[in-house]
């Protein structure tokens, strides 16, 4: 006498909900790596540096994300073309400051960040991180 069991029967959760699960992880998966590497960009420094020259303009500017944007006219020679150095700012104390001193001879201290996928965070690729008034 044999005992004849029925085949095993695969759970039918399992063959119900793959799709949505198949669905949220395709959607979910690159969200993630996105915000990685966002994260990785904004809190690593390609370069870091320092400019002096007149700032010349400051505007808080965009549609949704609201970045501060600048910049700074860097002077070699008295009389020659100036070289315009974009930026941007993230912080409001240090865009108060610039507000204060446009038209002035002004020291930038920057970090570069490459590679962030997104203007939300600003513009350019140059952060500022601090400002000093130069003496004239």
């Amino acid at each position: 006498m044999t005992d004849a069991s029925p085949p095993p029967v695969a759970p039918s959760w399992r063959r119900r909900h793959w799709r949505p699960l198949t669905i949220v992880l395709a959607l979910l998966i690159p969200l993630l790596l996105v915000a990685g590497w966002t994260a990785i960009t904004l809190n690593y420094a390609y370069s870091r540096g320092e400019r002096a020259g007149y700032a010349q303009k400051l505007s808080k500017r965009g549609w949704l994300c609201k970045t501060w944007e600048g910049e700074l006219a860097m002077v070699n020679l008295p009389g020659a073309m100036p070289e315009i150095f974009r930026f941007s700012v993230r912080d409001d104390s240090i865009a108060r400051i610039l507000e204060k001193n446009l038209g002035k001879r002004v020291s930038l201290s920057y970090s570069q960040h490459r590679g962030v996928p997104t203007s939300c965070f600003g513009e350019t690729q140059y952060f500022i991180t601090n400002v000093r008034l130069v003496d004239p």
